[in-house]
């Protein structure tokens, strides 16, 4: 690199450093102004109204209106239950909120809102690529990315799913896939916005890290069953039911561009297959393509989508780039954040079309490195033998490398 060139790339690292740090001080001050103007409006207010029905009414109750009703207007909400407006999510959501219902509302608020910011730096710390400069450079993008602010506003557990596949993805190339496959229990806290992952495990060849993944999620929805009885699993059913007829629920998704439900369900599917198709395509290429895959094509796959749940295509996006791409998906990459930070000003079709256009290069990239697939498999073969015996992971740029990423 040239002396000017350079020049030019630290000037470029400098100004976008500067303009993530402004962006995250001004979500956050939106978000200080945000609380300070109505503390109950987010979605924590129902994961806590949850957790004190089922302690004080059983947990098969937690989807009762009337009880959640009764919990907002001892809280002081002034909140009324309407179609944006009830806890839907699965009961562990709820269990999890259970320690903090013996703290004030604020603060117990303020403890979620800790946790997730934690959730968040560990996020990072996992999956953010590059040299340390560029990782910090990330972390303030992040905080100041429109999906990840808003969701730590509204205490949306998204972040712990994201951080699920964060620890999965990290344990998987440290040669951990059973290990790696638990930890995708946390999918059980909002399910859609990573569904595809075990199946992309599965279809990449890391059978064990997709046992995992049905070990723990199969345990936690055995545990969740129970805990409600046939009366709460039918109410909960009912109320997934109710909220994938909300319109503003598919705003998100394809069907914004189809318009027909039926035939957008059945492009989905379609989207689904492909993105395992891509997985197994990939599948001797370094851990983080069945991640990519997953998340990529079940943002596209899945049935309803709200702006905070894009934060999962920014993990996809970090995952994306530690695999060293070619300089120009970085352009590709920023117009597709900007598409995303846009929203609110120009709608969900630049959003849907970016993830589209995601989904086609990495198609292409499918395609074009088969050659390269092949000579990685003759070469795993020939010093299979030698990798037995040396298991140790590595340091490269302060990231753990995995000396043996085994697709069993």
């Amino acid at each position: 690199m040239s002396e000017t060139s350079g020049r030019w790339l630290n000037l470029g690292i400098a100004a976008g450093g500067a303009t993530a740090v402004l962006f995250a001080a001004f979500d956050l001050y939106q978000w200080a102004v945000a609380y300070a103007s109505d503390h109950f409006h987010n979605d924590f207010t129902f994961y806590f109204i949850a957790a004190r029905v089922g302690l004080a009414h059983g947990w098969p109750s937690i989807y009762d209106l009337h009880l959640q009703q009764g919990e907002l207007d001892a809280l002081g909400s002034h909140i009324t239950v309407a179609e944006l407006a009830r806890y839907i999510s699965p009961p562990p959501v709820a269990w999890l909120a259970v320690p903090l219902t013996s703290l004030p509302y604020s603060a117990a608020y303020w403890s979620w809102s800790l946790l997730l910011f934690a959730a968040l730096a560990l996020t990072w710390y996992l999956a953010s690529p590059g040299s340390t400069r560029l990782r910090l450079i990330f972390l303030a993008a992040a905080i100041g990315w429109l999906p990840v602010i808003y969701g730590l506003q509204l205490g949306q557990p998204a972040m712990l799913v994201a951080l699920g596949v964060a620890v999965s993805y990290a344990l998987l190339r440290t040669n951990r896939p059973w290990l790696a496959g638990i930890a995708l229990g946390a999918l059980a806290l909002k399910p859609q916005l990573a569904f595809l992952a075990p199946l992309a495990l599965l279809a990449a060849g890391q059978k064990r890290a997709f046992a995992g993944s049905v070990i723990s999620l199969g345990a936690l929805a055995v545990v969740s069953a129970l805990a409600l009885g046939p009366s709460g699993v039918s109410a909960y059913l009912d109320r997934l039911s109710y909220a994938a007829g909300v319109p503003v629920n598919r705003e998100l998704t394809l069907a914004t561009l189809v318009g027909n439900l039926a035939l957008t369900r059945a492009i989905q599917v379609a989207i689904a297959i492909g993105s395992l198709v891509l997985a197994y395509r990939m599948r001797r290429r370094a851990p983080e393509w069945p991640y990519v895959c997953a998340l990529a094509g079940g943002m596209l796959a899945t049935p309803y989508v709200h702006l905070d749940d894009l934060l999962m295509l920014g993990l996809a996006g970090w995952l994306f780039l530690r695999t060293h791409p070619p300089a120009w998906t970085w352009l590709y990459m920023l117009a597709a954040t900007l598409a995303v930070e846009g929203e609110p000003i120009w709608g969900p079709a630049p959003v849907i079309i970016a993830e589209l256009g995601a989904l086609g290069l990495l198609s292409v990239a499918a395609l074009k490195h088969d050659h390269r697939d092949a000579e990685e498999h003759g070469s795993e073969a020939e010093h299979d033998h030698g990798l037995e015996r040396n298991r140790e992971d590595v340091i490269v740029d302060g990231q753990p490398q995995a000396v043996d990423i085994r697709r069993t």
